[in-house]
């Protein structure tokens, strides 16, 4: 195939006056498809009134045909989501349009019939010339998905509209239309030093989550500053991220200015195969765009009786959940970790002697606690930030927005010292959540030996007993397996708890070669200090349910 397709254009019968077919001032004129340079006519223009661009360019996408799947061919059907998305994306005021939905929801194919829509200049009354469109993507293979797209909704365009396209498919994706003042649309990846001085009028950044995060920010600003230029406009379209740092997630969470946000992502914690929160994230299945509901319970029940990654896999894609899909190496999973949340009302009592695991913060960092009952599994959890900065400012500068405030307003997250959370002050704070239950004993990192020392004699627990535990390869594979065993086995129950959502979700473990793991973060900005202290504290409470228990010594008289 030609890397330079030109359409060739009908011929009609040769004019005595040497003219070309269908000119000449008796000609009958077109309606909104005035043209300039070449002067190619494109007859879905005659139909769009108006002058707002989402009137125009949903009008525009209708005249569309199915480039290809089941209904491939048949006329475009806008469905009710996706019209909102095209109002809301092309509204006064808005530069950026945000959308996040679940997989095969067709929001590529959406994007790129309003590629086409600006690339023949439908979305103004009076367009700009040489309009230029950018397809943006993690890489060339990526981007090409919208790029094919677009082509086929060209395909399916009457003869006489295909004349003015020229498609190049050699080393670089291009589509020229050389009416309505002309337009290109191309191809690019993540390369900001690739796009530097251009001036898109329209650019989509397809699959935003999945970009490289360096090459991806460095794409991204690339392209929004060229858009100033021309008062042009960004689609970021995207399944959900799988965690809340990356810059996807950021223009979900905290959306600047001008832009406007439509995210299908259901409440955390649901069962993966509930079919309304299914429906929540994949409104095109109901209105028969993509996967049908009974699929998408099939595939959840398949990914459920698998497990492990396959069941990660679905949350993130098909869910739009922001779970991580790096199973390999995570501590717990989501669905693993879900399984020990109970309700409030279902909790186990306090019964027996606690455990308590500490991970006592450094400068500006937090410190955690763990409380845990073997005799009946229930496990509780508390963290602690110095006040400065204030949680909201942290919570920006660690990529969680106001997740730290949500969990100080639930009563998981309290706020004291300055700088830092002084030790004997804060464990002291920790032992009063206890209400007078007993501790067994203290388990903690041996590294901060002297500071549990004074912690503990400034908090009155100076005679309860103090296990020292390392988090290196050795204590902490077997912490770790103890852990996960009894979290397995049913023996961890907790209520609904987002700081222990939240520290599961960034814990990782590190793997030597002999199979020994220790415990990590997932992004340097990560909050793991809950979940090892919950580790330190459920670990040595199934040493002690373990331990034998020691039988009297018969008395001689």
């Amino acid at each position: 195939m030609p890397a330079d397709e030109r359409v060739k254009r009908p011929r009609g019968r040769p004019r005595k006056d040497g003219l070309p077919p269908g000119s000449g001032p008796n000609a009958p004129a077109r309606g909104g498809a005035d043209t300039v340079g070449r002067g190619v006519p494109l007859s879905l223009l005659e139909k769009i009134r108006g002058k707002d661009p989402a009137s125009r360019a949903i009008a525009f996408l209708k005249q569309l045909r199915v480039p290809e799947g089941k209904k491939a061919g048949k006329p475009l059907k806008l469905a009710e989501f996706q019209c909102r998305f095209v109002r809301g994306s092309m509204a006064p005021g808005v530069m950026v349009g945000v959308l996040s939905i679940g997989r095969g929801n067709a929001k590529t194919a959406l994007s790129a019939g309003l590629a086409l829509a600006e690339l023949v200049g439908a979305l103004h009354p009076k367009p700009q010339p040489k309009r230029e469109i950018l397809f943006a993507a993690r890489n060339r293979d990526q981007a090409k998905t919208a790029f094919q797209f677009l082509v086929g909704y060209i395909d399916g365009l009457p003869e006489e509209d295909r004349a003015g396209f020229t498609i190049r498919r050699g080393s670089k994706l291009e589509v020229e239309f050389e009416g309505n003042g002309g337009g290109l649309a191309r191809v690019i990846a993540a390369d900001g030093k690739s796009i530097l001085g251009g001036a898109p009028t329209l650019a989509l950044m397809d699959e935003r989550a999945a970009w490289e995060r360096e090459k991806g920010d460095n794409l991204e600003n690339a392209i929004l500053s060229g858009l100033g230029k021309r008062d042009g406009r960004a689609l970021i379209i995207s399944t959900s991220a799988p965690d809340d740092a990356n810059t996807f997630s950021r223009w979900l969470d905290e959306p600047p200015p001008g832009t406007y946000v439509q995210e299908h992502r259901p409440a955390f914690g649901l069962p993966a195969d509930d079919l309304p929160s299914l429906l929540e994230a994949n409104p095109g299945a109901a209105e028969g765009i993509g996967s049908t509901p009974e699929w998408l319970v099939a595939q959840a029940r398949r990914a459920i009786a698998r497990g492990g990654s396959a069941l990660s896999s679905f949350r993130n894609l098909n869910r739009n959940e922001r779970v991580s899909t790096e199973d390999r190496s995570v501590l717990v999973t989501v669905d693993e970790w879900l399984s020990a949340e109970v309700a409030p009302d279902e909790l186990p009592p306090r019964s027996g002697p606690c455990v308590l695991g500490v991970d006592l913060g450094g400068s500006r960092s937090m410190s955690a606690a763990a409380f845990y009952w073997p005799e009946t599994g229930r496990l509780e959890a508390l963290g602690t930030f110095p006040a400065s900065p204030s949680l909201a400012d942290r919570g920006a500068a660690d990529g969680v927005s106001d997740r730290y405030v949500q969990m100080e307003a639930r009563g998981e997250l309290t706020v004291m010292g300055d700088a830092t959370v002084p030790p004997g002050p804060w464990l002291a704070a920790i032992v009063r959540h206890l209400d007078g239950a007993e501790v067994a004993c203290v388990v903690g990192d041996r590294f901060r030996h002297a500071e549990f020392t004074e912690a503990m004699q400034a908090a009155g627990l100076a005679r309860v007993p103090f296990v020292w535990r390392g988090f290196g390869w050795k204590d902490g594979s077997e912490d770790i397996e103890r852990f996960r065993r009894a979290l397995f086995d049913g023996e961890v129950q907790v209520a609904p708890s987002m700081l222990l959502r939240s520290a599961f979700s960034d814990a990782i473990t590190l793997v030597d070669p002999a199979g020994n793991h220790k415990l990590a973060k997932a992004r340097s900005l990560g909050r793991i200090d809950a979940a090892a202290a919950s580790v330190l504290a459920v670990a040595q409470g199934a040493r002690m349910k373990a331990a034998p228990m020691r039988k009297a010594r018969a008395a001689w008289l």
